[in-house]
């Protein structure tokens, strides 16, 4: 498996506070990685600075080339597109209108449009039957659903999802996930930040645990799920607890 994106000792500051403390990860083509950790730990801020929102300092690989000083538009071009927290939809807009603004990429512009429409709507469907409305009476789940397609719309090669399942219920939480991991099937490699660690290392294939700025541990998804730590930290589960099997 090759090497899709690489960073080394990154670091972010906002003012005197450094945000982010010199981390290291990579991302491999066709991957899963999830960052899990406590709320203030650097996580965002981490996506940031790989979409070229955020100042930082240190190395930032993409595809092999160094990208850390290269503008937010080109790193879109590039194939990185980032699914932010808040979703940053425009409300008064329609459906329709809100994913056509992801293909602001020059070459997804003119005839490219309406086949990129068709490939997000093959994806969700509820979106093609919502294209016409607008993005404010969607639901919750419907409009991260947007979001995604939206950032889809771009064609990215990586896709840096912030909290995907935030304030959605639990039966619309598993909906985006299965939506994540046929993602990943459909060759979008992803970095997923997510708060709900229990899901987000069920889907992935390699984690990142931080904490303050610093990565403090980090391994196959399948071996962080049980180390005593995580679990009692992220997972809910006491260190004299059995892992409940699932038949």
């Amino acid at each position: 498996m090759s090497t899709l994106l690489e960073i080394e000792a990154l670091s972010v500051s906002y003012g005197q506070v450094e945000a982010l403390h010199r981390p290291t990860l990579t991302v491999g083509e066709g991957q899963i990685v999830t960052v899990i950790g406590p709320n203030g730990a650097g996580k965002s801020t981490l996506l940031n600075a790989i979409a070229g929102l955020q100042a930082s300092v240190g190395k930032i690989y993409f595809q092999g080339s160094r990208i850390d000083a290269t503008e937010t538009e080109r790193r879109v071009e590039k194939g990185i597109c980032l699914v932010p927290e808040k979703r940053e939809l425009f409300p008064s807009m329609t459906v329709v209108d809100n994913l056509v603004l992801g293909a602001f990429v020059p070459s997804r512009r003119g005839e490219g449009i309406g086949k990129a429409l068709e490939q997000v709507y093959s994806k969700f469907p509820r979106l093609r039957e919502r294209k016409s409305q607008v993005a404010a009476t969607l639901s919750g789940g419907e409009q991260q659903m947007l979001a995604l397609g939206r950032a889809l719309m771009s064609q990215p090669r990586l896709l840096l999802l912030d909290e995907p399942s935030l304030g959605l219920a639990p039966r619309i939480v598993r909906e985006i996930f299965e939506i994540i991991v046929g993602l990943k099937e459909s060759g979008v490699s992803i970095l997923l930040v997510e708060q709900n660690a229990r899901a987000a290392l069920k889907v992935a294939s390699y984690g990142y645990v931080l904490e303050t700025g610093n990565v403090v541990l980090e391994g196959a998804a399948s071996e962080l799920a049980v180390n005593p730590r995580i679990q009692e930290t992220y997972l809910g589960r006491a260190k004299n607890e059995k892992p409940v099997s699932v038949q």
